[in-house]
């Protein structure tokens, strides 16, 4: 079975529910804490929180508990991130693996950049991002299609979503913004929207890296559009002439000419803009070359029974699968170098919790 590792699971949200669940079940972990936000989970069994049996492990809304524990690696999934606290825990010798944001470390701001690296070597300890994309559609499906190329021109990264199918009120209205009038949809106006945009940023660089690539400049081009009919969803509804659709083109430039694209369609319900490309729902990553390669990735309850094909079911299996990315990760983060580790450093992931009979 190998090394024990000491986890922490930081948040218990959606995708952060999903890891505690996975953390309680893997041979190759133990948990020893849960940091949560609100009253209602504070006090509860770590079991208690993701339908699992008690563990005995109790969750806590201190920070301060949490930085004390001894522990080899914090599971940080929080919906807003704190750079100083992730920087506090690096000092107090604890890896982290995230899904929120450090995809890509090394493409901070430099003082941000060296204060990470400075909390790294403080604590011998390491940090790497990653999720389901950004992550492995965007990092790690690209990467290992280019291992068939002699040639690679142009990397594409196309996602298709309906919002509508996820029931998180907080990031579907408060964070995304959608449901919300048009000019209140701008980077300048909301802290995470720019946020948002960083992280698929630092995805682009991350690929330039990895593939020997000098970028000139990535290129972001935001479009907002507005429905002309109100309308319900999961979680709220879409009010007639506010934002019900935001197609997100990163582009990493070379002398004029894009090179990594990460095309983001997503609608919250409505009609879907007949002017947008028009791949499948999910994920579909084309690498232009010699050869040249088209993969479309999706992730659903099941493939095999019809009533778990939904758009609903894909947004559940799409947690499971954020969760699942950074949980296996963890091993491996461990024993790495100490200091920024991107998904191009840590070489392949696989389930550690293998095929059950």
């Amino acid at each position: 079975m190998g090394k024990i590792y000491k986890v922490v699971q930081w948040a218990t949200g959606g995708v952060g529910g999903e890891a505690l669940k996975a953390i309680i079940m893997h041979p190759q972990l133990e948990l020893v804490g849960v940091k949560v936000y609100s009253n209602d989970k504070a006090g509860k069994d770590a079991g208690m929180l993701c339908g699992m049996p008690n563990t005995g492990i109790i969750a806590t809304q201190s920070v301060d508990d949490i930085i004390a524990l001894e522990a080899d690696c914090v599971s940080y999934m929080p919906n807003l991130t704190d750079f100083d606290q992730v920087c506090a825990l690096l000092r107090s010798g604890k890896n982290i693996a995230c899904s929120p944001f450090l995809f890509y470390a090394e493409n901070l701001p430099s003082a941000e950049r060296e204060q990470l690296r400075a909390a790294c070597a403080e604590g011998s300890s390491s940090v790497h991002g990653t999720g389901i994309h950004p992550g492995f559609v965007g990092m790690v499906l690209p990467l290992a299609l280019s291992g068939m190329s002699r040639r690679i021109d142009k990397i594409l990264i196309q996602e298709r979503a309906d919002w509508a199918f996820y029931n998180r009120p907080m990031i579907t209205f408060d964070n995304m913004r959608f449901g919300h009038a048009f000019e209140q949809v701008t980077f300048e106006n909301h802290p995470f929207l720019k946020f948002n945009a960083q992280i698929f940023t630092d995805q682009i660089a991350m690929l330039a890296k990895a593939m020997n690539l000098k970028l000139d400049e990535i290129k972001i081009d935001h479009e907002v559009l507005t429905t002309d009919e109100g309308y319900d969803i999961i979680c709220g509804r879409i009010e007639k002439d506010t934002v019900h659709a935001q197609r997100y083109l990163w582009q990493g430039m070379v002398n004029g000419k894009s090179r990594i694209e990460i095309d983001a369609l997503w609608t919250v319900g409505g009609k879907y803009p007949e002017h947008w490309p028009q791949p499948k729902d999910g994920w579909t990553v084309t690498l232009e070359g010699d050869p040249s390669f088209q993969t479309h990735f999706m992730a659903l309850a099941s493939f095999e029974n019809a009533a778990q094909c939904s758009l609903e079911d894909h947004v559940h299996a799409t947690e499971t699968a954020t969760a699942m990315q950074v949980i296996n990760t963890i091993p491996a983060l461990c024993e790495s170098d100490v200091g920024i580790r991107g998904t191009h450093e840590l070489g392949s992931v696989y389930s550690g919790l293998g095929m059950q009979r």
